[in-house]
């Protein structure tokens, strides 16, 4: 690909309704559909976890069939924890949420089936669960299909796709104010942010940092940081915060009410910090950072979803160290969106902006109007892309091969113990 010229558009991740073989006969039908209507202030349960009218009407079957909705909070290996709920699910004694969800915000162990192993539920998922006898157990049945995912290639380095959070409208990506950013690491998360279906946020953390004003206005070198991420970030809004002295919290505290919205970024960046601090509770482990570098302990080990106090979901996820871009080529039209303006203007349509006469990005750089290392990046991160989409085509192509030659093997033994080997 030497040029990077497509229109940017969302993109939705859907993932396949699998199907579950164990009988539902001996399910108790679920008890009658309560009357439909908006969540209540305080509203506990499901609706406070993001479920909507669309999704209760998508579910209807599942319903049917004895299944109840529930949300992934946590994976796990062979397994999940789930936040049960959604409109006219059962609810416990003494609930009064009027019917429109779970009581309360307990968290069950869910079973992952077999079936489901190859394409288990990631942290953000709604689900079709499966109540056991008792209440002991439950067994997720279904996976229900992903509107958006943020996906990055698996950090093991093989070419498979790792989904990090799933069905997020918000990718609010953390960067700390007290060390110079890494503007290439901020451009990789927003591609993995656009093409994930949701909208990228940059959350700038730590405006408590020396030479912050307590009134209110940030200190010059915060403001220089503000500056140096918005230049990489077109279209895309940096508020600055601070979770000692609650600068900022209110504005992102109204940016993520109604939303779901996943924290990423490196260690010691303060994701744990700034989501203790919309929970207004340490709900979260949180760690000390070296002050060499600003790089902290991996405290987050797992990716955890909670419900914000004032409206909305928070994932939480581990520092990133690698972040390796997956089917990201429309994340990188919106990253580097006056590149593909600037190509326009070029004197070839397959132009790949390196040495070609004519060049109008190349040219742009000598003027001083694109810096450098803006355009370095783009090639570097195009590259990776490429690489990796050729990859993905060459493991598949393997795995197609593989495959025949299973059938070959079995057609042969089959043949061969019918007699068909013998003259």
């Amino acid at each position: 690909m030497s040029s990077h010229r497509r229109s940017a558009r969302p993109r939705t991740t859907d993932l396949t309704l699998l199907s579950d073989t164990t009988p539902i006969s001996d399910i108790t039908p679920p008890a009658p559909a309560a009357p439909a209507g908006p969540p209540r202030a305080g509203q506990r349960g499901a609706c406070r976890y993001g479920w909507t009218d669309e999704a209760e009407t998508a579910f209807t079957a599942h319903r049917a069939a004895g299944l109840v909705p529930a949300r992934v909070a946590r994976a796990h290996r062979g397994g999940c924890d789930v936040v049960l709920g959604g409109r006219h699910s059962p609810t416990v004694p003494g609930d009064d949420n009027g019917g429109y969800g779970f009581g309360g915000d307990e968290q069950i162990r869910a079973v992952v089936p077999p079936n489901l192993a190859g394409s288990p539920p990631s942290t953000g998922d709604w689900v079709a669960l499966r109540p056991a006898a008792g209440g002991t157990a439950a067994t997720i049945a279904h996976v229900l299909p992903r509107r958006s995912a943020l996906v990055r290639a698996a950090a093991s380095g093989r070419s498979d796709p790792q989904v990090l959070a799933a069905n997020v409208d918000l990718v609010a990506i953390v960067v700390a104010a007290d060390v110079p950013p890494d503007l290439g690491r901020v451009e990789r998360l927003l591609a993995l942010g656009w093409e994930s279906g949701g909208t990228p946020l940059i959350v700038l953390t730590k405006a408590d940092a020396p030479g912050h004003d307590p009134a209110g206005a940030p200190s010059p070198r915060t403001a220089t940081r503000h500056d140096e991420i918005a230049a990489v970030a077109p279209g895309v809004d940096v508020l600055v915060t601070s979770a000692v002295t609650g600068a900022g919290l209110d504005a992102l505290a109204g940016t993520l009410a109604g939303a779901t919205a996943v924290l990423v970024g490196a260690s010691g960046a303060g994701k744990s910090t700034l989501a203790n601090a919309l929970l207004g509770a340490d709900l979260l482990a949180v760690g000390a950072v070296r002050h060499t570098d600003g790089k902290g302990r991996h405290t987050t080990v797992s990716r955890e979803l909670v419900a914000l106090p004032t409206g909305g979901v928070l994932i939480d996820t581990p520092g990133l160290r690698a972040v390796g871009l997956w089917d990201a080529e429309d994340g990188l039209g919106h990253v580097f969106a006056e590149i593909d303006a600037l190509a326009d203007d070029c004197r070839f349509a397959d132009c790949g902006h390196v040495s070609e006469p004519g060049c109008a990005v190349l040219a742009a750089v000598d003027a001083g109007h694109l810096p450098a290392r803006r355009l370095d990046s783009y090639h570097k991160l195009l590259r990776e892309q490429e690489w990796m989409a050729a990859r993905s085509d060459a493991r598949l192509r393997a795995e197609r091969e593989r495959r025949w030659k299973e059938i070959s093997r079995a057609q042969r033994r089959l043949y061969e113990g019918r007699g068909g080997g013998r003259r």
